[in-house]
């Protein structure tokens, strides 16, 4: 008897593509906000990342030291309160930069 199956092999390959993917997501993001300071639905709108996974990087980029929430205000795209982000560290709240070097 021949057995049917639904799922092709190449679907449990392994090919890294998600890991690929998540790497180009989050370099975009990156790259981005050290450009711009945005709250996550503008830089969803503008890269065409899901703000999801953008959330997910912000909190991973927090982790690690960089990404600084600037300020709480009204998002452009949204209209309510968000706070916007940058990963560029000359654009940094300065007292968190000191903080960061007592350490």
């Amino acid at each position: 008897m021949k057995k049917h199956n639904s799922t092709s092999d190449s679907s449990f390959a392994g090919n890294g593509s998600k890991d690929s993917t998540d790497n180009n997501q989050l370099q975009t993001i990156f790259q981005y906000l050290f450009e711009n300071i945005a709250t996550a639905s503008m830089v969803a709108d503008t890269t065409g990342v899901y703000q999801k996974n953008i959330c997910r990087y912000k909190r991973d980029l927090e982790k690690t030291g960089r990404l600084w929430e600037i300020e709480k205000k009204l998002c452009k795209k949204t209209g309510f309160k968000a706070w916007y982000l940058t990963t560029n560290p000359d654009k940094a709240p300065k007292q968190l930069l000191t903080q960061l070097n007592l350490f």
